[in-house]
């Protein structure tokens, strides 16, 4: 028979081992997060959003048609207005993973009040059980409203799952709750510059 020495868990290595467990099973879970509206209840411990306001100048050479500008490490959009009487600064949600990320300069070319929405190839090729459309509602992943960018299949848009803002949840668009993506929606125009960093 052997012998071992069972020392009593203390409670700092109790929370120690709950967290490493937690936090792997909700890695594993992130991994597997679509756009389409899903439970995320667990997928990350929290919602983690930077708010600090930014000047424009080191971003764009002026504000012609407003600008938005996405940081992805805080997790927030901000927006400047054309004639800088506005300046907002919202939470979003962001990609899962660098591969569904891009950056750059792009701008609105499109805006749709009730969108809807269909899975782009690769995501029907990676989630074939998915719908090949759904129309406006409660039930669109693209919320309330988009806005299309130059960039093909990439928005910022709306989302009726409000536990998605401010964490990695997205197959490569910016989301907003839907009462932002709506105030947005109405000081833009197609045209404004975005800059995701």
């Amino acid at each position: 028979m052997t012998k071992f020495n069972a020392k009593p868990l203390s409670r700092r290595g109790f929370l120690a081992a709950t967290a490493a467990t937690v936090g792997t099973s909700a890695l594993a879970q992130t991994n597997n997060s679509t756009e389409v509206e899903k439970d995320v209840e667990g997928t990350v411990s929290r919602n983690i959003s930077s708010f600090r306001s930014l000047e424009w100048q080191p971003y764009f050479l002026d504000l012609t048609n407003g600008a938005i500008l996405v940081d992805l490490q805080s997790r927030a959009l901000h927006f400047w207005s054309e004639d800088q009487s506005i300046y907002k600064l919202y939470p979003t949600s962001v990609p899962l993973t660098e591969d569904l990320t891009r950056k750059g300069r792009t701008s609105i070319v499109r805006k749709v009040e009730g969108p809807s929405w269909r899975p782009t190839p690769s995501m029907r090729e990676r989630n074939p059980e998915w719908p090949e459309f759904i129309g406006p509602g409660p039930d669109n992943p693209l919320g309330s409203h988009a806005l299309y960018l130059t960039w093909q299949y990439y928005r910022i848009h709306g989302t009726h799952d409000t536990r998605k803002i401010g964490r990695r949840s997205s197959n490569g668009c910016i989301g907003l709750y839907n009462e932002h993506i709506a105030e947005l929606y109405g000081m833009t125009k197609n045209g404004t510059q975005v800059l995701l960093i």
